[in-house]
């Protein structure tokens, strides 16, 4: 017998179509598939906060060798915030090792110092501090008046200390970084780029080796307040020890980093993190790759033979060209702050000058400084030069000297004497 059958009304079959698709969603499978997607979006987007828009530029280098092992736009300007202070320290490290300061000297805190906007130690006007106090300020609490107070002291003022900032990072081969203070706070004008700032870590960490320790100081009290130091990779990435986080709302979250793993290290440079995080992610990520990368082409090269003609691989991050760059290491230049021994006052012309050899014969320093003159006429054709018979150690010596220059020729003429191993001291005005 055959049952008849009975129509099941439309809005019947709707709610059992929506009772089917809700078992489904919650059907144990599902509720997994969804969490694990979750969480496979989650992770990817931890590393991938930072992107490659226009205000992001990174590289990193084989500190060792210069070899560009990962770059993004690492020529493209930036504006480099509280990176700035890292050549406010180099200067430092310099007037200290040439004596023109002394770490526990005590230094005035002007009205300018103390008026400079967070981050700050919260030096009043009339103060003083030590200048390793100012130091680690600078290093651990990024203190924008600790670092004023440490370019008045060496430039007079900051607008003049800026100059020498510039000058000294052209000097060292940073052909694209112009300062115009020495904290980082915002202008238009205080520009840099990755490829800079990587050149200027490995010069802090290789001229200055006496005094990179201070880098890695995990905090810092003055005046019984505690400072953590902003680098908070310094807690959890193997190695690394040091240098300088940076922000401004123009550039982002910025960081110049340095690790060291075996006989491997590297100098990082990360600009435009959208936060403190994804900039510190990004660079854990950079140096990983980069250690791997380094360490792979240190055993390759151990395999062949014949090294002088082994093509390194090429990085798998960044433009193909920059990769198999190399960063152009800079020399030591001559220092900006001479010794009190090499200080030498030029007479009576009130202008800078260069001090290039003394001599017993007094024609064997005028043809130096003919032969230097026709070697750099670019910097030298319109000095006045001199030899100076000076009585010493119960002898006579013939002093030759360019003067009538300006700082910052004098400076570079001395940079480019120095670096083809040619003595040279700056004689400052008398």
């Amino acid at each position: 017998m055959r049952m008849p059958i009975r129509l099941v009304p439309a809005r019947a079959i709707k709610i059992l179509i929506v009772f089917i698709g809700l078992a489904a969603v919650f059907s144990p499978h599902t509720v997994s598939a969804k969490i694990y997607h979750y969480k496979h979006r989650t992770n990817h987007h931890a590393r991938s906060l930072v992107d490659n828009s226009a205000g992001y530029a990174d590289i990193v280098i084989d500190a060792e060798s210069g070899r560009i092992l990962h770059a993004t736009n690492a020529d493209n300007l930036r504006h480099p915030a509280s990176l700035t202070k890292m050549m406010t320290l180099y200067l430092t490290f310099q007037a200290l090792e040439s004596g023109k300061l002394e770490l526990n000297q005590i230094l005035p805190v002007t009205d300018n110092a103390a008026e400079q906007a967070p981050s700050k130690l919260g030096l009043r006007p009339g103060e003083s501090i030590r200048v390793e106090d100012a130091i680690l300020g600078v290093v651990t609490e990024s203190a924008n008046d600790a670092a004023v107070v440490l370019a008045e002291a060496l430039g007079g003022s900051e607008s003049r200390f800026a100059q020498m900032m510039t000058q000294e990072a052209h000097a060292l081969g940073m052909k694209n970084t112009h300062y115009h203070n020495a904290s980082g706070l915002p202008g238009p004008d205080q520009v840099t780029t990755a490829r800079d700032m990587a050149i200027l870590g490995h010069a802090l960490i290789y001229h200055y080796a006496q005094f990179y320790p201070y880098f890695s100081h995990d905090s810092f009290t003055y005046a019984g307040i505690y400072h953590h130091n902003h680098n908070h990779l310094m807690d959890r990435y193997d190695g690394m020890d040091g240098i300088k986080t940076g922000y401004i709302r123009a550039s982002g979250f910025n960081l110049v980093a340095s690790a060291v793993r075996g006989p491997v290290r590297l100098v990082g440079v990360v600009f435009g993190g959208h936060s403190t995080t994804a900039r510190d992610n990004q660079m854990a990520l950079l140096l990983d790759q980069a250690f791997e990368q380094a360490r792979d082409e240190r055993l390759s090269r151990r395999m062949v033979s014949n090294t002088a003609n082994y093509n390194f691989p090429q990085g798998d991050g960044g433009n193909a060209d920059e990769q198999s760059e190399y960063v152009a290491l800079p020399a030591k230049s001559a220092a900006i702050f001479p010794s009190k021994d090499d200080v030498i006052p030029v007479s009576a012309t009130g202008t800078w000058g260069i001090q290039i050899g003394a001599y017993s014969d007094p024609d064997i320093g005028r043809q130096v400084l003919e032969n230097l003159v026709q070697t750099l006429p670019q910097w030298l054709s319109q000095a006045d030069q001199t030899v100076e018979k000076i009585s010493a150690g119960g002898g006579t010596i013939y002093r030759a000297r360019l003067v009538g220059l300006d700082l910052q020729t004098a400076h570079s003429a001395c940079n480019y004497l120095v670096r083809h191993r040619q003595n040279c001291l700056i004689i400052t005005p008398g």
